[in-house]
């Protein structure tokens, strides 16, 4: 990437071009930050002539009731008031697998909308196909400082993951670091009422559920409280959610789904390691004896016995308050939840697995008129989202409708692409710890955390008077504590994608998998079947997949480090 001062000049030429450029170059700078300079004029300036955008949209699974449309709505009209760009939609799915499918078609069939959001091996194939813009100076001209500032953040990963020999083919999202990890989080009035001691080992963790199963913390009389709940497929191996098991692997250094380097150099499938077996082999014996939810296989949505109120126990990321607990604490208020970071491994350390540090790229069709329309609106929404924009009473009606509607106008962006600082989260939680202890001036918060903090003290106040507060005050006062105060091992895969025999057998092998592991966890085959399974996995394919990925692996090494040393 050239160096951010390149930024300033070419911007700077773009706009003493008009005549050659047209309306491509903003001809005022309407939506722009106040005290701006001209490279933020370019960013966030409106287009004097509209200019028409076809896009794919992933529908969200909010509803309009407002006699708006997807692409017709308070969000798209107010992004195309500042910009002057009519957005639609070429084709929309619901759902990450349809939107997918549908991405997938455009592709294979040569049809790309202007812009849409791809997947890694997606992005790759458009690469070599020759189907997308070159946006390096797309991004250098048009890309806002909010949007590059979150981008380095990434210590230049993000953009990286997206570029090939040098030129940016598409605009990553960014992983926020503490949504790698998955924490322990327990019904606390429960914990205290049997006066149980916080969890910290497997050990632990085993003698809590024992007791939410056996002694009636709810105290209706009735055997019919969990221990721990849990998911069906076991682990989510990138970006956990609700009931995954995987700080349980990670505790024995095993990391399903994740290609893992070997103290010998080789990287090796997590799946398949020795360590996954002990894994397997502990949650077997919780599940033998009762400590797991014995219906888990069986949920159609894996947050079902929490929101019922019958679990004391699940793995998840430290939002969980958002959901699904505000939805059990609406049903039951005097349920209260704690994150605790558990079990930690047999050194007393708390491992995880972490995210790719980008897994989505907004990408634009090559040929497009307007490429730069497209990082325009990125820098619009990414603002809106960030609460740093400055046209506050037009800020405040989608507020006022989100709070009407329970709709979030993140929901109706034209791209599902957020964007934040890596480190957000710990960030949000270090200033409004200074201002909560007189140490910083809380109207010195950026705008984000002036939020969560105003929020904080409006929830010790009146507890749970409004969930919507309570969502963010819990997510932060326990799930974002225990990420800051926490000193984490985290281990990181070094392989993402999909190579060439993956192509054919990879489905089957992720079948293989999943069905193994839950087979193991409830007692259908026996632990010794996870070698079986190895060495299945290994003559179906897995042998020449794990070669692949060595190769690759160790090629995009060697050519890091010829760049380096250039």
């Amino acid at each position: 990437m050239t160096k951010r001062l390149t930024v300033y000049i070419s911007a700077l030429l773009l706009l003493c071009l008009p005549a050659c450029q047209g309306s491509r170059v903003p001809s005022d700078s309407a939506g722009s930050e106040p005290g701006g300079g001209t490279a933020e004029t370019a960013a966030y300036g409106r287009y004097e002539d509209p200019v028409v955008m076809r896009v794919g949209f992933k529908v969200p699974d909010s509803r309009l009731n407002t006699g708006d449309s997807n692409d017709n709505n308070p969000i798209s009209r107010y992004l195309e008031s500042l910009t002057n760009i009519r957005v639609i939609h070429s084709w929309e799915a619901k759902g990450e697998e349809p939107f997918n499918q549908k991405v997938q078609l455009a592709i294979d069939s040569n049809d790309l909308p202007d812009a849409v959001v791809v997947d890694r091996d997606q992005l790759k194939k458009l690469i070599d196909s020759d189907m997308i813009a070159d946006l390096t100076e797309t991004y250098e001209q048009y890309g806002s400082e909010l949007i590059k500032d979150m981008y380095d953040s990434t210590k230049g990963e993000a953009l990286g993951d997206a570029s090939r020999n040098g030129k940016l083919y598409g605009l990553p999202n960014v992983a926020i670091n503490a949504d790698s990890l998955s924490l322990l989080w327990i019904r606390q009035d429960w914990l205290d009422k049997l006066e149980l001691p916080a969890p910290r080992t497997f050990e632990d963790i085993e003698a809590i559920a024992k007791a939410f199963v056996e002694r009636d913390p709810d105290g209706n009389g009735k055997r019919d409280t969990l221990g721990l709940s849990a998911y069906k497929n076991i682990v989510y191996g990138t970006k956990p959610h609700v009931n995954g098991l995987d700080s349980v692997f990670s505790a024995f250094h095993a990391f399903p789904t994740n290609w893992i380097r070997t103290g010998s150099g080789e990287i090796v499938y997590g799946s398949v390691a020795p360590e996954t077996k002990e894994a397997l082999a502990k949650l077997a014996d919780w599940y033998k004896r009762g400590l797991i939810d014995p219906e888990f296989a069986l949920y159609k949505e894996t947050q079902e016995p929490i929101i019922s109120g019958n679990a004391g126990m699940f793995f998840g990321p430290w939002w969980m308050p958002y959901y699904p607990l505000s939805e059990a604490v609406a049903l039951d208020t005097k349920a209260e939840w704690r994150a605790y970071a558990a079990p930690l491994d047999s050194a007393g350390k708390f491992v995880a697995h972490m995210a790719p540090v980008t897994d989505r790229y907004l990408v634009v069709r090559k040929g497009y008129e307007h490429p730069e329309a497209v990082m325009k609106l990125l820098n619009v929404f990414t603002r809106l989202e960030r609460r740093r924009d400055p046209n506050t009473e037009e800020v405040k009606k989608l507020d006022d409708f989100s709070a009407q509607t329970g709709i979030q106008p993140r929901a109706y962006y034209p791209f599902d692409l957020l964007i934040d600082y890596s480190g957000a989260i710990e960030k949000h939680y270090a200033d409004i710890q200074q201002a909560l202890h007189g140490k910083i001036d809380p109207d010195l918060l950026d705008p984000d955390t002036r939020v969560i903090y105003e929020r904080w003290l409006a929830e010790e106040e009146q507890p749970k008077k409004n969930l919507e507060g309570w969502k963010a005050a819990n997510s932060y006062k326990y799930g974002a504590a225990v990420l800051s105060t926490t000193a984490i091992e985290g281990v990181r895969s070094v392989f993402y994608g999909s190579t060439t025999h993956m192509q054919s057998v990879w489905p089957a092998l992720q079948k293989l998998e999943s069905e193994t592991f839950l087979n193991i966890i409830v007692g259908d085959t026996p632990v010794s079947s996870f070698d079986t399974f190895v060495a299945e996995w290994k003559r179906q394919g897995g042998d020449q997949i794990t070669q692949e990925v060595n190769v690759i692996v160790k090629s995009r090494e060697a050519e890091q480090m010829s760049d380096m040393a250039e």
